[in-house]
């Protein structure tokens, strides 16, 4: 078992084998050796191709912010006049990084928050999860290689390994993600299960408000997968944008409002992430902010170990250089007017934004079906959750979140009428993905409209895709509602539409 305190003695161990050959070939950018030596004093500076920042045309700007506090407003300047961080300091090529300061401020928060165990983790910033995940690929796996994830997963991480030939190799999972005891099955057969194959070293997981299961994972959970990760020498990849979105679980008929607390109870209130259990440096955590401060700064940061960091810098600097100078600039000077404090309870008002808005899309399902406990429905598979019922008949079920902004439900086709002529037609090789289309199809023709569950299905060759190839559950579909951008009206509205689809189409009417 890893410990539980931080250690200033403890070091991240060496991982270097796990980098791929790509990554180890990587070399320093030579224009970014010549950034470093500007700074250097009294130097005369004849070499690089920056651009003066007295012809750009932005000189400063004004903000009007949310006052996390209080109600109101409060103003954010950004000028030239500003001696330690002016303006042109972002807009200015800078190193692939990222601002110096800003990462401080990444390194500090990272340190309040999660509390590394060991000492040397630093942390690099990045233009979004996305692209993290990118750069993690391009950093750790080969071609060929599997890598572990979630049987239901977001379909852009996955999007770009498949060109890369990479496979997932899905780990099953209940109501708090990934199971444990699934992962050292998969881990420790795997050269019986797939002889000549390199056992997988990476494991992708979304661990708090899963998409698209929302689900997280409890504490005793991610100490059981980390020391798993230990025993079978796996880097575990952290993708986090939704940490602080993190809700208490959903009683039928004994919903309890969101209210601000202190911070230090805000944070004892929080799941810790991987990092909190991380005594060796084998986690990379890739931190966003595009859910709590705007998805269009295109902004995050990494927290990983100086062996990783190292060489996604080397990446950095010929991919993507670093994040856009604006957005730097406009998280310092926000991070700097809030402090800290001051952002944490801006997170805890969201928080309770979004757990609000969590709870009026389930008062919608329950206007419009019967919600029992799961368990209490014998006809369904599963046990977890609740079920949505129309008079006697299951149609669906799902586990009420509790981070994210999602709800994944499972559809039950076992008693409805078009799904069972697919089925009695040998002509169609997969029941289930074609009834599941045109259900989203009815949908959307009537103004309603859901995200398939196709969409994250892990994809495991070409020889997989269909239900009974994938070795999933015959007779189920999967859709996924999101709870995040709708009003309490509309979304009464759309599942209102969606029970009228339902009716029609279980011939319920």
């Amino acid at each position: 078992m890893s410990p539980h305190k931080h250690d200033a003695s403890l070091k991240a161990i060496d991982l270097s084998h796990h980098l791929n050959s790509k990554s180890k070939a990587r070399h320093p950018s030579p224009l970014k050796d010549i950034i470093r030596f500007m700074a250097v004093e009294n130097m005369v500076t004849l070499a690089g191709g920056l651009p003066h920042p007295s012809l750009f045309p932005i000189y400063d700007a004004t903000i009007s912010i949310s006052n996390p506090s209080k109600t109101g407003e409060m103003k954010l300047s950004l000028s030239n006049e500003q001696t330690d961080t002016p303006l042109s300091s972002f807009l200015q090529y800078g190193t692939s990084a990222g601002n110096a300061k800003l990462r401080q401020w990444c390194e500090e928060f990272t340190k309040r928050v999660h509390m590394p165990l060991y000492e040397d983790f630093e942390t690099l910033l990045h233009t979004g999860n996305t692209n993290a995940w990118s750069k993690v690929v391009g950093l750790l796996c080969e071609e060929g290689d599997y890598i572990l994830c979630e049987s239901h997963i977001y379909p852009s991480a996955q999007a770009y390994w498949i060109p890369q030939g990479n496979l997932a190799a899905p780990v099953a999972l209940d109501e708090q993600g990934i199971r444990d005891d699934a992962l050292e099955q998969i881990l420790r057969n795997w050269e019986i299960t797939h002889p000549g194959v390199n056992r997988p070293h990476v494991l992708y997981l979304v661990s708090v408000g899963s998409n698209p299961t929302g689900v997280t994972m409890g504490t005793e959970r991610r100490q059981r997968i980390y020391d798993i990760c230990v025993k079978f020498d796996v880097i575990i990849v952290e993708d986090d944008p939704y940490f602080f979105l993190q809700y208490p679980e959903y009683s039928m008929g004994n919903q309890v409002e969101g209210q601000v607390i202190s911070n230090e109870k805000f944070l004892a209130s929080l799941v810790p992430s991987f990092l909190r259990f991380d005594y060796q440096g084998r986690v990379i955590r890739l931190e966003s902010l595009s859910k709590t401060v705007a998805p269009g700064l295109r902004l995050g940061y990494f927290v990983a170990n100086s062996l990783f960091t190292e060489r996604l810098l080397r990446a950095s600097e010929v991919e993507t250089q670093d994040p856009s100078g604006m957005s730097q600039a406009l998280v310092y000077g926000l991070m700097q007017q809030w402090g800290t404090e001051g952002y944490l309870t801006w997170l805890q008002t969201i928080r309770i934004e979004y757990q609000t808005r969590r709870d009026w899309i389930i008062k919608a399902f329950a206007k419009q079906f019967t919600l029992k406990p799961a368990a209490e429905v014998p006809e369904i598979s599963s046990s977890e959750g609740i079920a949505a019922l129309i008079g006697s008949v299951p149609i669906f079920s799902f586990v009420p979140p509790t981070g994210g902004m999602f709800i994944w439900t499972t559809f039950y086709l076992n008693q409805n009428p078009n799904f069972k002529k697919l089925q009695l037609d040998s002509a169609i090789e997969d029941p289930e993905q074609l009834f599941g289309h045109t259900l989203w199809e009815n949908l959307a023709e009537e103004l309603v409209l859901l995200t398939p569950g196709s969409y994250y299905y892990p994809w495991q060759g070409k020889d997989k895709v269909t239900t009974k190839a994938r070795g999933a559950e015959p007779e189920i579909v999967n859709l996924r509602f999101s709870f995040s951008m709708a009003t309490m009206e509309e979304m009464e509205l759309g599942v209102a539409r969606l029970a009228k689809v339902v009716k029609s189409s279980w011939q319920l009417e």
